[in-house]
């Protein structure tokens, strides 16, 4: 069971950089990139729909920050 909760760790931790590779360079070249598509727009669109549902996205966003600060 630990090797799996190491491996999931590792696969959230590439997926992260990833993420903040994609974000990094859609901001430096502009528009939509081949492999990651439009980075920017759909955190926009995320940040967005959080902050339209008041207390509900306040809430999500805390279980979703209490996620991955305790992995």
């Amino acid at each position: 069971m630990k090797q799996v909760k190491t491996v999931i760790s590792e696969l959230i931790d590439v997926g992260l950089l990833l993420l903040a590779l994609a974000i990094v360079l859609t901001l430096l070249v502009g528009g939509t990139l081949p492999f990651f598509g439009s980075v920017a727009n759909n955190i926009i669109t995320l940040v967005s729909d959080l902050g339209s549902n008041g207390l509900v996205g306040l809430i999500a966003l805390g279980v979703i920050l209490w996620l991955f600060a305790n992995r």
